[in-house]
């Protein structure tokens, strides 16, 4: 209540809000008998947890700056508006960005990379930019739900207590119809801009860009080929963005002429370049360290709040009482899933969401003999796929300053994030894709 109240009729900073709820929830703590060293060490314990989501953060922004300067994604757009058209770019946008995310298994280095250049081309071909948002992100999620390299995908299984391509090969049930379902719906709305496109835009662009950067193909998807290679190799996502930095780097100096000193500027804050494309200009400045401060204040913020949720029992206590009434399978799915998007909105984060909500509900599905990858597709569908759509939480506030558009604004067109989860409910309703019965342990 606290959070809507100050954010939606008040309009106060999103970050103050977070710190006034963590003084409640810390203060009603301490009045049920929490110590302040115990209150202090909920809080550290939340951000501790997350600490790999923070660290790609910063890597996270230094990609997007090297690649930058690098001209990788100058090559790309220029590219793809060669290749793309009104007609058919929310679709190849939602396409390009699944295949990535599946190869990579990492949402947040599809939105920061092949993102990044969905949203230059988008501009360019006048396609609204929450719309293009919802399609790279709704691209971006389905990997990371359903890759076996995604740490989520791989925290899901083992969480519910299920093998990792049982747990994949149960997600297809619902994510596949889904798929499909957002597919037709991006194909429509790509229908319906086919007609508002001036096509001397693309060459406008495209002047501006030549004349900035050496435009060759091969050499720009160095950085971006590194990184592919690095993640489908099982190297940790820390790796692969570091390996694409310096190859980036190398390409920056020997290609593009930029001097080890503004490389290095850069990656802690890029800056505008002069194309003569305003629109332009400030996407080719972004990217850097301090570009990420925003989002990190905030996800410390959120993931201390959560901590304190989940080590003092609040979402526990609110929950059990719940779950140990559930008798219904599809009412068991449905409160699954909600409960994973309600952790989503207390905790902040979906790591702790997952691993809360399978312990939470693991005992229930063990009584209805319901086969675990239930258990955990559920709680990725409540998890994985809705934590982008909440601006407070790590994902959707790190989307938001990737993308350059408000999470509030792009919510709406994230259709597979938010589908899913009432797809599978239906299905269950009607007695589909449910696995068969619990395995003898």
């Amino acid at each position: 209540m606290l959070i809507g109240v100050g954010l939606f009729m008040l309009a106060v900073s999103l970050h103050v809000i977070l710190f006034v709820c963590l003084c409640w929830v810390a203060c009603h703590l301490g009045w049920l008998g929490c110590t302040f060293h115990d209150i202090r060490q909920f809080m550290s314990r939340g951000v501790s947890d997350a600490l790999p989501a923070i660290y790609i953060f910063l890597l996270i922004g230094m990609v997007i700056a090297s690649f930058m300067l690098s001209g990788t994604i100058a090559v790309l757009i220029s590219w793809g508006l060669d290749w793309l058209s009104p007609g058919t770019f929310l679709v190849s946008a939602f396409l390009a960005t699944s295949l990535m995310s599946v190869a990579t298994g990492t949402s947040w280095g599809t939105v920061g990379t092949l993102g990044v250049v969905m949203m230059g081309i988008g501009a360019s071909l006048e396609v609204p930019l929450p719309v293009v948002a919802g399609a790279v992100i709704s691209g971006a999620t389905f990997g990371d739900k359903l890759s076996p390299v995604s740490d989520t995908t791989n925290l899901a299984a083992m969480s519910a207590g299920t093998d990792l391509y049982t747990h994949i090969g149960g997600m297809l049930y619902t994510t596949v119809p889904t798929f499909v379902i957002v597919l037709l719906i991006f194909a429509g709305l790509d229908a319906s801009h086919a007609g508002h496109w001036d096509p001397t835009n693309a060459d406008r662009v495209q002047a501006a860009l030549s004349g900035q950067f050496e435009l060759n193909l091969l050499v720009g998807l160095g950085p971006i080929l590194t990184m592919l290679v690095l993640a489908l190799r099982r190297y940790p996502a820390e790796v692969a963005m570091t390996g694409s930095i310096a190859v980036a780097a190398v390409i920056a100096c020997m290609v593009q002429d930029r001097t080890v000193v503004e490389v290095l500027n850069a990656l802690w804050q890029n800056e505008p370049v002069a194309t003569g494309e305003p629109e332009l200009d400030s996407l080719l400045g972004r990217g850097g360290m301090f570009s990420m401060a925003w989002t990190l204040l905030l996800a410390l913020l959120a993931l201390a709040l959560g901590g304190l949720l989940h080590g003092g029992g609040v979402l526990k206590a609110l929950l059990e009482g719940l779950i140990s009434r559930i008798r219904r399978r599809t009412t068991l799915i449905a409160a699954t899933i909600g409960s994973s998007v309600l952790g989503n909105l207390g905790l902040g984060e979906a790591y702790v969401s997952i691993i809360l909500n399978c312990q939470l509900f693991r005992p229930a599905f063990a009584r209805q003999r319901l086969h675990p990858a239930l258990l955990s597709r559920s709680v990725e569908e409540g998890a994985t796929l809705t934590t982008g759509l909440i601006p407070w939480t790590t994902a959707g506030a790190f989307y938001a300053v990737t993308l350059g558009v408000a999470t509030l604004d792009y919510a709406p067109f994230a259709f597979l994030n938010y589908l899913n989860g009432l797809v599978a409910i239906a299905m269950a309703a009607l007695g589909v894709g449910l696995l068969g019965r619990r395995p003898t342990d």
